[in-house]
């Protein structure tokens, strides 16, 4: 599962170097700023990318001395790193877009290059994040899952740039490259922000989440377990449980030790990556 993770993180490390030279090259040649902008899209991405590799190579190492319960977090903080870039990209974009606009609009060259470019760029980076989104789902990595986001913020973000590209192609308004490059800016805000609330949340120890838990409850129910004082949280793709059995009194301390052993069994059949604390109280 690791190495899975590993893999797919590389090849959006690949993609996202490769998509830089060119909107870099096409952004300098063509003077596009929303090109450019997509260029600086792109290296937050790249950077984005390198901390999701490392952090899901980190994330699966076993619990150790100074870390008894694991190293999932690291994920979570990969993704509030990667949500604070796309804000930093986005305000940069917005800087650049406004210094335009101040201006003249200069005068844009290759227009045609640079729209077939950012239509490569979309094509591209929708492959990826649906690779990275459907590893992100299988191994619950939040930090896949964050790299997933950004390539398909900028899918729609190049679509947007190829479109506006289009419109200064036949109507000669360059003053619509910066306006596009603004409502790219205003796109990423909206995505970093939906991405920072969800990675930072876990950090706080929250619960599962409420279908989680329906199922989790339901497991419980068809098992014929008695229980109270259920806690979960999550670290990273990590689970955390723990409850309160209640066990007829008659029982022995081995019995009950068997019983615990039992439930905790399934129930790791059930969820992946669980660790499960019991705690025995008679009846």
């Amino acid at each position: 599962m690791k190495t899975l993770k590993v893999k797919v993180a590389r090849l959006s490390i690949a993609s996202n170097t490769l998509l830089i030279i060119m909107k870099l090259t096409v952004g300098i040649i063509s003077g596009s700023v929303s090109i450019l902008s997509e260029a600086i899209h792109s290296g937050m991405d790249l950077i984005a990318a390198v901390i999701a590799y490392v952090s899901v190579k980190l994330s699966d190492n076993p619990p150790d001395k100074g870390h008894p319960y694991g190293h999932g977090k690291i994920e979570n903080i990969s993704g509030v790193i990667e949500a604070l870039l796309i804000f930093i990209a986005a305000a940069l974009i917005i800087i650049e877009a406004i210094k335009k606009l101040s201006g003249d609009g200069g005068k844009l060259e290759v227009i045609g290059i640079g729209a077939i470019v950012m239509l490569v760029s979309a094509v591209v980076n929708f492959l990826v994040s649906h690779k990275l989104y459907k590893v992100a789902k299988q191994t619950n990595s939040i930090a896949l899952e964050a790299d997933a986001l950004h390539l398909k913020t900028d899918v729609y973000t190049s679509l947007g740039v190829a479109v506006g590209l289009a419109l200064i192609y036949f109507t000669g308004i360059t003053w619509l490259d910066p306006i596009v490059a603004i409502l790219v800016a205003l796109m990423i805000v909206y995505e970093s922000f939906r991405l920072l609330k969800k990675a930072f949340t876990p950090l706080m120890d929250t619960c599962w989440s409420k279908e989680e838990e329906c199922a989790l409850v339901e497991k419980l129910n068809e098992m014929g377990v008695h229980y109270h004082d259920l806690r979960t949280r999550t670290a990273g793709n990590y689970k955390f449980l723990d409850l309160h059995i209640e066990i007829p009194k008659e029982q022995s301390v081995g019995e009950a030790h068997q019983y615990c052993d039992y439930i905790e069994d399934e129930l790791c059949k059930s969820f992946d990556n669980l660790s499960v604390i019991t705690h025995v109280e008679p009846k």
